[in-house]
């Protein structure tokens, strides 16, 4: 009974789900910096692992201990000091804390509670447009996965399959409803999107030797396509080059950046389909109504 009445209030009241939707996301953008950072360390053992095995041999003994996203506990990567429940509480323990461990005085990077808090943020925008309902929902889910990608990408250069691929091929299964896309704009979509960027991908390479972009760009934009459609693929492609070109001219006027160094795409693709996601049909129709179509 008490869940039925929730959830009717959910549904009656705007408000009440926009801030039980902000604080969800505060909890998920905890778990978010645990994928962050432990996904990476998780693949990079299991390519080892092959390794080893590719050449017949066997780990030592005295391998590290199994590490997975739900275990072993969270510790002080200083000292190694078991992360308390109250210690770990979304942004209030790193304010309580002051930044550092209770343990060993570790600063605690701020980037914790700002991811937790801009997860909280998106995800009140998301309750806020699409309402109480399904689409509200789903588009939480590939919310989620999209700044949990950016940010593997920002560090690591990196866009995980263990994320890329479930996501994608969710995105086709919610088309046979549809939410967001049919099945035929949903597949179109999902092909469409990686071969446009595998074809700019070799074209780039034959004209200057260099790789521009990587196979996970490829399947980042072909899950935006199975989600959306191949109609969103245009105002994707446009928005996360643009903005892109921008920060990365930005990044050596100002920062000094090594022209050489590699920019992530990831996040630029995924910050334009979040958007596309939310306002891709208004983009479009200013766009068509701003050239006179």
């Amino acid at each position: 009974m008490d869940q039925i009445l929730l959830l009717q209030l959910l549904q009656d009241s705007p408000t009440a789900f926009i801030i039980l939707t902000a604080l969800l996301g505060l909890v998920v953008g905890s778990f978010l910096n645990v994928v962050i950072h432990r996904l990476p360390l998780m693949m990079e053992r299991e390519w080892r692992e092959q390794l080893l095995e590719s050449n017949g041999e066997t780990a030592p003994a005295d391998a590290e201990p199994p590490l997975g996203l739900v275990s072993p506990r969270s510790r002080c990567p200083h000292c190694g000091h078991g992360i308390r429940w109250y210690e770990n509480i979304p942004v209030l323990s790193w304010l309580w804390l002051r930044g550092r461990c209770s343990s060993c005085q570790a600063a605690i990077g701020l980037r914790y509670p700002l991811v937790e808090l801009a997860t909280a943020g998106f995800s009140a925008v998301v309750a806020w447009h699409f309402g109480y309902g399904g689409e509200a929902a789903a588009a939480l889910l590939l919310t989620w996965a999209l700044i949990a990608l950016s940010m593997i990408d920002f560090d690591h250069q990196l866009l995980p399959d263990a994320i890329t691929l479930p996501f994608l091929w969710l995105g086709l299964v919610l088309s046979l409803f549809p939410l967001f896309a049919d099945s035929r704009s949903a597949i179109i979509g999902a092909a469409a999107g990686y071969l446009a960027l595998w074809g700019i991908y070799h074209l780039f390479r034959l004209l200057t030797g260099k790789e521009g972009m990587g196979y996970g760009d490829f399947k980042l934009l072909a899950l935006l396509g199975a989600w959306m459609g191949w109609q969103a693929l245009p105002v994707i492609v446009i928005l996360s080059s643009m903005v892109g070109a921008v920060v990365g001219v930005a990044m050596i006027l100002l920062l000094g950046r090594d022209r050489q160094l590699p920019i992530p795409f990831g996040p630029y693709l995924a910050a334009a389909g979040w958007i596309a996601l939310l306002w891709g049909s208004e983009i479009s129709g200013a766009y068509l109504r701003w050239v006179g179509l």
